[in-house]
């Protein structure tokens, strides 16, 4: 079993529906481990939308040493967000969408393609990702960095305003 951290984010609609919707797709990709609070968070680059709500998860995914396991996911999420409404063809990159879901960590594997990075190139600049990512697991390592979320976190500059809501409601999923 492999660990692999997700993050969630929803600015268009019923941004909470949205993301229950998502988690509980996400389930039947792997055993969602844990689910981090919702957050509310300012858009970082193309700033003229409204607020996400993100949250980060944690599925185990039993992928073996099979090395396209990553490719396989990022399609299953593809299709995941599609199913909820998100069209990548003429979107504006970074601007609003109903769902948005990043690997952010596969095990301790570094991937770097065309379509797919991992590590997430960005995660360690992203305090919408940190936050939540140590609410959960505050020790995983960023293999690539080889510092844990906790230190990632707190070598952030401040200025990304960022809002806990609450718990991310998981009934039944967990």
């Amino acid at each position: 079993m492999e660990d692999v951290f997700l993050s969630l984010g929803s600015n268009l609609g019923d941004r909470a529906a949205t993301l229950r919707a998502a988690l509980a797709r996400l389930a039947k990709l792997g055993r969602v481990a844990a689910a981090s609070s919702l957050y509310e968070s300012e858009p970082v680059d193309y700033t003229a939308q409204p607020w996400f709500l993100n949250a980060v998860v944690q599925l185990n995914i039993d992928a073996g040493d099979d090395a396209e396991a990553p490719h396989r996911l990022l399609t299953a999420l593809h299709a995941i967000e599609h199913d909820l409404g998100r069209c990548r063809e003429g979107a504006i990159p970074k601007g609003p969408r109903p769902i948005d879901i990043d690997i952010l960590l596969y095990g301790a594997r570094v991937l770097r393609t065309a379509d797919l990075t991992v590590p997430h190139a960005a995660m360690h600049e992203r305090r919408f990702v940190l936050e939540p990512l140590v609410e959960i697991a505050p020790e995983v390592r960023h293999p690539a960095l080889r510092r844990t979320a906790r230190e990632l976190l707190a070598s952030l500059a401040p200025g990304q305003q960022l809002r806990r809501l609450g718990p991310f409601l998981t009934a039944g999923i967990l």
